[in-house]
């Protein structure tokens, strides 16, 4: 399966955002520390750049992300809100927002691996879309694991549940409550961008 593997830190100055979306506070680079003067961008790099932006944080390819535009495009309501909703919605990425891996990458490849189970079956799909009332838990025989034991007790690493998601206290253990809204998107993004460089 193909995957970047550009490094994080550099990834996120390129595209101009904070690694702490990924889920990598402490993550910090040297590089080039002295500011530079950069050229205007023009109109079809900032759409672009925008586009690039929401692959990388959601780990999705070029095609799968099409799909994603196309759906949103034949929904009802403003496409690029549809369309961000829509990636908030997959299961990689609601493990990673209930604190139930460390970044949505290791979200990813923890589904893949069959860690996580939606409504008490065990899914495997990192693309698996997520509706209100589905409730998300990390399986039995993987509780146990070292994977997942820094995530309860009193030394568990402390996330904040978007408003959409509702996780069991001391639980590994979260339900759906409501669609995502595009006010639950947690970094910058201008997404008409992306429909503007789409609509061409």
């Amino acid at each position: 399966m193909a995957k970047n593997t550009q490094p994080i830190a550099k990834r996120c100055k390129a595209l101009g955002i904070s690694p702490s979306v990924m889920g990598y506070d402490k993550k910090t680079t040297r590089r080039n520390a002295k500011p530079q003067m950069r050229r205007k961008q023009s109109e079809y790099a900032q759409q672009m750049n925008e586009k690039q932006k929401v692959k990388f944080v959601y780990g999705v390819l070029e095609k799968q992300f099409r799909t994603y535009y196309e759906n949103a495009v034949k929904a009802p309501g403003k496409t690029g809100e549809v369309l961000l909703t829509t990636l908030e919605r997959r299961l990689d990425n609601v493990a990673y927002r209930l604190g139930f891996a460390t970044t949505r990458r290791a979200a990813r490849q923890a589904v893949s691996h069959g860690h996580y189970k939606v409504n008490g079956k065990r899914v495997n799909i990192p693309s698996y879309l997520v509706k209100p009332g589905d409730v998300v838990e990390v399986c039995e025989k993987s509780r146990s694991s070292e994977l997942f034991k820094k995530f309860t007790g009193e030394d568990a690493v402390f996330t904040t549940t978007p408003l959409w998601l509702e996780r069991q206290k001391n639980e590994l253990k979260g339900t759906v409550t409501r669609m995502p809204e595009r006010s639950d998107i947690d970094f910058p993004i201008e997404e008409h961008l992306i429909v503007e460089l789409y609509s061409k």
